[in-house]
């Protein structure tokens, strides 16, 4: 009994989970500006646990470009969905569009969606082009 009570709380204190932004009082770790738009954000948890939150996208996507972080450190990406704003989705199943008529915090205009049928819907709408996690993790190489 004892060694099952000890497993589940080595499984809990090991589990990496997302930290929600506060927007308003988080600051983006690579352009150091404060969070404010609930539609936009990202958050990178390391495989010690540690959240580093954006601004947007863009600016995780860049964090990543000037290897601020090795890949290997990273236990998961993470992204805002934009139509359900503060809400962190997988940045790896996300679809991207980059429109010019939803302006994200950093100017590149990349929103989130949760899939691709969404993002088609805001294409139609907007313009732009749509992006999968590695297209747009190219596009900043």
């Amino acid at each position: 009994m004892n060694i099952i009570i000890l497993s589940l709380i080595v499984l809990l204190a090991c589990s990496k989970e997302i930290t929600p932004i506060e927007y308003g009082k988080d600051q983006c770790e690579h352009c150091r500006m404060t969070l404010t738009d609930k539609k936009y954000g990202a958050e990178i948890i390391t495989k010690k646990d540690k959240a580093i939150k954006f601004d947007a996208a863009e600016c995780m996507l860049n964090y990543i470009k000037e290897k601020k972080i090795e890949e290997n450190d990273v236990d998961k990406y993470y992204v805002i969905n934009l139509t359900e704003p503060g809400v962190l989705i997988d940045a790896m199943n996300a679809a991207y569009l980059i429109s010019p008529e939803l302006r994200s915090p950093m100017g590149e205009n990349i929103s989130s969606f949760a899939d691709k049928n969404t993002a088609e819907k805001y294409l139609n709408d907007h313009g732009g082009v749509i992006f999968s996690w590695d297209e747009l993790k190219n596009k900043f190489k």
